[in-house]
């Protein structure tokens, strides 16, 4: 893979975990950097993930599916395709419409995540 950094800050999709988030969505780190995170999330259809926020900025992508990113209380339907950026801080949460893949990526990088992939492999 040509966009695989192989330094000791970064980490490719290969020995990271599936990771439960909430019901019927999991998520595995795609790649990190010293600013910038990156996730795979799939989506069961019908999943919903509730409000939350965090500090880093978000580009929600995504890859397939069809879900509805429910921002500050509005309601954004979203394709395959299409991206939608979020600020840090800003409530968001998720309502899948059916089966979706998500690439997230987040700055600067999410250690809560980065921390729970440790703690999965040591499993």
């Amino acid at each position: 893979m040509p966009n695989v950094r192989d330094d000791p800050g970064s980490m490719s999709t290969s020995g990271n975990p599936w990771i439960e988030i909430c019901p019927g969505i999991k998520r595995r780190t795609v790649a990190h950097g010293a600013s910038m995170y990156q996730m795979l999330a799939q989506l069961d259809a019908g999943s919903r993930m509730p409000p939350h926020q965090h500090p880093q900025e978000q580009i929600v992508h995504v890859l397939k599916g069809r879900m509805r990113l429910i921002v500050e209380g509005t309601p954004h339907e979203l394709t395959a395709g299409q991206t939608f950026y979020l600020a840090g801080n800003v409530p968001h949460g998720v309502e899948t419409i059916e089966e979706t893949s998500v690439l997230d990526t987040f700055s600067p990088p999410r250690e809560d995540l980065l921390a729970q992939d440790v703690k999965a492999r040591a499993a």
